[in-house]
């Protein structure tokens, strides 16, 4: 495995020229935190359709139990059991703008990671990059267990477990532990562990950050890159019921009633009594189990729904944990929330709710989250909603203010306008709202034809791991 190995010493290096200045070494982590001989057990595999291009380039990397679609390329990388998802790139001939600026794209979008090592990555939707349009790129960059790369070109940036990047450009910054941003062109930050960060410059910025000592119980890291807490424990209570999924190139969906115009991707696990309904999608790595997925809903990568009901139109966004809740109509639940309830301490949240990013509620009772409200933070009882919930009305008329650990500042109504935009817009991509005609059809109809092939690395030698250099489509 001599070549794995200095693929792995080449990344070390290129991380730790970029973020070593800000006291971060990634050298111990990347020799500890997967045992090399996994990058030899696990296929990669790619997704084939009529509606996105085939373009994929392989080259002295290693990219087990990883899963493509659309146009991606990989350079001395190591992308782990990580999901690239290119079905919202830009296509050529698009016309997009940035600060005002127009430009039409002469080449299709393409994802392109490079010297960068991914692990149990959700990378997806397009570039906001006005320098790059064409391409989405991860360049030099460590991204741990459970992390989200959404629409955010990096270069040099350590991502730590469960934490979530979006709508951004990157470059030399830290991003610590279950961190969400969304903050536009960030360069040389450290954003520390458990912090929500949400800007529109010159609009608004919300800031939240967990009290001391509750991130740590539910995600730590070593020094070795050795991940604990509540979230990594639960993820792999389930880990066994992926392995039969991964033992067929095409398994087979049993015994489970799924509506017109759905998708359940073939690489998610659907367990016990399931149902769910039109227009629906359950993406790869998605984990439902005794639930009612009502029309319209979505499971993303990562998420892990259990005893639970979705009442119809439900966005579950990536990494999001939904046990024990009922969700009325229209609730979106944020990247990596938690929403743990159990069977004598229901959660049931109101319609027209909006669960924020990196939300943890860890029932000790029943808990009622109002409907048409933002509840954010961490949340154990009911009583803590007073001062980490707020109606959307009443978010909207405010202008600054600072309720427990939130900070806000700015216009509110462009605020929840923004969310409300934005979830829309995300139930639209994702097919929720098809009515059989062409402009309707999303993620759920556009892929029910897909099939998959699959990619297997070297077995012996000095080329053990690593994966052959290939080009498959133009």
């Amino acid at each position: 495995m001599k070549k794995l190995e200095a693929l792995f010493d080449h990344i070390a290096s290129r991380v730790n020229v970029n973020l070593k200045p800000m006291g971060i070494d990634v050298k111990q982590i990347l020799t500890n935190a997967i045992p090399r001989e996994r990058h030899l057990q696990y296929y990669a595999f790619y997704a084939l359709t009529e509606d996105h291009p085939i373009s994929f380039r392989f080259q002295n990397s290693n990219m087990a139990g990883t899963y493509f679609l659309g146009k991606t390329q990989v350079d001395r990388s190591v992308v782990y059991k990580s999901d690239l998802r290119g079905d919202e790139l830009k296509r050529k001939g698009d016309v997009v703008e940035f600060n005002g600026v127009k430009t039409t794209l002469f080449y299709d979008e393409v994802i392109r990671v490079i010297n960068s090592c991914l692990i149990k990555t959700l990378v997806h939707n397009h570039s906001k990059n006005p320098e790059t349009p064409e391409v989405f790129k991860i360049l030099n960059t460590l991204a741990m267990h459970f992390s989200n790369i959404h629409g955010t070109t990096c270069e040099g940036v350590y991502l730590g477990p469960f934490s979530t990047i979006d709508l951004s450009i990157m470059h030399n910054c830290v991003v610590g532990n279950f961190s969400y941003v969304q903050a536009g062109d960030l360069s040389r930050l450290t954003i520390e562990s458990g912090r929500v960060w949400i800007k529109s410059n010159g609009l608004f910025e919300f800031n939240y950050v967990y009290p001391e000592g509750v991130v740590e119980q539910y995600v730590s890291m070593d020094e070795n890159g050795k991940i604990t807490g509540k979230f990594i424990d639960y993820v792999e209570e389930f880990k066994e019921d992926f392995v039969p999924v991964y033992s067929s190139v095409q398994p087979e969906l049993m015994g489970v009633e799924v509506g017109e115009g759905t998708y359940v991707n073939p690489y998610s696990v659907i367990k016990g009594d399931c149902k769910i309904g039109d227009n629906s999608l359950i993406a790869q790595r998605a984990h439902v189990e005794n639930s009612d997925i009502g029309k319209g809903s979505n499971a993303q990568e990562n998420c892990y729904i259990k005893n639970a009901v979705y009442e119809g139109f439900n966005v579950t966004a990536h990494g999001g944990k939904v046990i024990h809740t009922r969700l009325a109509p229209n609730v979106f639940v944020g990247f990596n929330s938690f929403v743990h309830g159990t069977a004598t301490c229901p959660i049931t949240v109101g319609r027209d709710s909006i669960v924020m990013p990196h939300t943890i509620i860890d029932a000790e009772e029943p808990i009622t989250i109002p409907e048409n409200s933002a509840v954010w933070g961490y949340v154990t009882k009911q009583s803590d909603l007073k001062d980490q919930c707020m109606s959307l009305e009443t978010l909207a008329k405010t202008t600054d203010i600072v309720i427990g650990n939130m900070t806000f500042k700015g216009d509110g109504k462009a605020f929840v306008e923004a969310f409300k935009h934005r979830i829309a817009h995300i139930r639209e991509e994702n097919g929720a709202n098809f009515d059989g005609t062409e402009e309707t059809r999303g993620h759920a109809q556009k892929t029910q034809d897909a099939c998959f092939n699959i990619l297997q690395p070297f077995q012996g030698g000095a080329d053990a791991g690593m994966y052959p250099t290939m080009t498959i489509g133009e």
